[in-house]
């Protein structure tokens, strides 16, 4: 899960990159410190083990993304329950944001899962869950600018409303910088 977020953090600032003219000055404001956004990955539930946080500000494509992450299990066997939550500061590339989120409004269900648009406390978002692989995932958007990301492994999808009750999307969309 930490692969997955850090290569979609990549990507971001690869699309960034690509979007931006090449003699154009930077105008996009700076990302937040990853220290900021720590204390906003919950701690692990009772039951649960949390690990360390983790998080670095990257220069990546000639724009700065801020990415931090915590993964969380209960047990240790292969088909233990397991959560990743990731919160990816976007800041910096406002076109990336837009054409990321711009298919979340549309729905899909098949024998295999479902695909659906969601909104969090006001915020818009979209949930996935495959159900052989017994994979649902949650995507928000905070402030226009935070992309916050929970991937539940061997729960029930409606885990998602749960975990992401832990995570204080208010206090995220006041973080600026």
């Amino acid at each position: 899960m930490k692969t997955a977020a850090l290569l979609f953090a990549f990507i971001i600032g690869f699309v960034a990159g690509e979007l931006r003219g090449q003699n154009e000055p930077n105008l996009i404001p700076d990302v937040v410190d990853p220290a900021k956004l720590m204390p906003i990955l919950p701690e692990a539930p009772e039951g649960w083990t949390a690990e360390k946080p983790e998080g670095a500000s990257e220069d990546v494509g000639g724009f700065k993304i801020t990415n931090v992450h915590r993964d969380y299990h209960k047990g240790e066997s292969a088909d233990s329950p397991r959560v990743s939550i990731s919160i990816l500061d976007s800041v910096a590339s406002p076109d990336y944001v837009e054409v990321a989120t711009a298919g979340w409004d549309k729905s899909s269900e098949t024998p295999e899962g479902y695909a659906k648009p969601v909104t969090i406390d006001g915020n818009p978002g979209r949930e996935d869950y495959e159900k052989e692989k017994k994979i649902a995932s949650l995507w928000v958007m905070v402030a226009k600018r935070y992309f916050v990301t929970l991937e539940l492994q061997n729960q029930d999808p409606k885990e998602l409303q749960e975990w992401i009750k832990r995570v204080d999307l208010k206090r995220l969309a006041e973080i600026k910088k």
